[in-house]
């Protein structure tokens, strides 16, 4: 049990301090400074700061996507196997959202910690996100089948851009606020959300994007 206290205690006060001064400002000893104790305890549990910085970053990760694909199972069972598209992506990125905006979430560590680790590029977390993949490729298959009539390519990209919205809004949130004199509510969630969900299916359910050729005819015609 003290072993327990010890490691959840790193781990509470790592998340703190990543969330209020980023991962290149905070050393180990800031850290075991803060959960009172000693540096050994740090490097028993965890072996590096790197990580310590990956398993805070999963365990926040492992949340959001069991409730995306719970979020995506449901809409499937309920269309027999096949769901709309604005319904899948509201799966993808509605978690996301929802864990990090709105008054009481950019209160919480949590998701200041996760706003911190979208905005801030370190190593442990560009290694996670490039291997942990699988519920992504459970989306694009539930892309597929929702829109059979497009390409692997248009369903790769619609999903990325769709994620990339939820992540710059994220980021960006503070600019938003000031650029819109308040006008875009970012603590009304839903309506993020859902604004995030049309653009992203405006995107996908188009006319069929422009072929490389046309582009590289349009770039020779510049020269």
């Amino acid at each position: 049990m003290a072993s327990d206290h010890t490691r959840s205690a790193i781990l509470a006060a790592a998340e703190r301090l990543y969330a209020d001064r980023g991962f290149g400002d905070v050393t180990l000893r800031d850290i075991v400074a803060e959960a009172n104790v000693n540096l050994a305890a740090v490097n028993y549990h965890f072996g590096s700061k790197d990580e310590l910085i990956a398993e805070l970053f999963v365990s926040r990760s492992i949340a959001t996507n069991r409730e995306r694909l719970r979020e995506l199972k449901a809409a499937e069972e309920e269309g027999g196997g096949r769901a709309p598209i604005e319904v899948i992506l509201r799966a993808l990125v509605g978690p996301t959202l929802r864990g990090c905006l709105g008054p009481e979430n950019q209160r919480s560590t949590a998701a200041r910690f996760m706003i911190r680790a979208s905005i801030e590029s370190v190593p442990p977390i560009r290694r996670i996100k490039n291997r942990e993949i699988d519920h992504l490729r459970k989306f694009a298959g539930a892309m597929r089948r929702s829109l059979p009539d497009r390409s692997d390519v248009d369903i790769y990209w619609g999903l990325n851009f769709a994620l990339a919205m939820a992540h710059h809004t994220i980021r960006e949130s503070e600019r938003l606020t000031k650029l819109s004199e308040g006008k875009c509510d970012l603590d009304d969630v839903e309506d993020v959300v859902a604004r995030v969900v049309s653009v992203a299916t405006m995107a996908l359910t188009a006319g069929k994007a422009e072929t490389k050729a046309p582009a590289r005819a349009l770039a020779r015609d510049a020269r």
